[in-house]
């Protein structure tokens, strides 16, 4: 087995291409240690403070409206994959 990669204790997540919540941060709500092929890198993204979107499930006018325009907003961003924060952000806040 290999040496488990130092970027991943430092973040303190679980592994690579897991999302945990950083509540003390002063910026950032969230860290991820993003793995695609060889390439890592660690990403914090999501502002501090603010609430993504409810649950799907029987949610407002106003909450899917927000949801929509986060995506619309940042659609080339997300698009770019999991080597981005809006990536992240998007699959976890939104």
């Amino acid at each position: 087995m290999a040496e488990k990669d130092p970027r991943l204790k430092r973040a303190g997540v679980a592994g690579f291409n897991k999302p945990k919540r950083t509540p003390s941060h002063p910026k950032k709500s969230h860290v991820v240690v993003a793995k695609v092929g060889d390439k890592v890198k660690t990403i914090r993204f999501g502002q501090q403070g603010v609430k993504g979107s409810p649950k799907s499930e029987g949610e407002s006018s106003s909450a899917a409206n927000r949801r929509k325009s986060f995506k619309a907003r940042h659609a080339k961003n997300i698009a770019k994959g999991k080597m981005s924060a809006a990536y992240w952000a998007d699959k976890v806040k939104w």
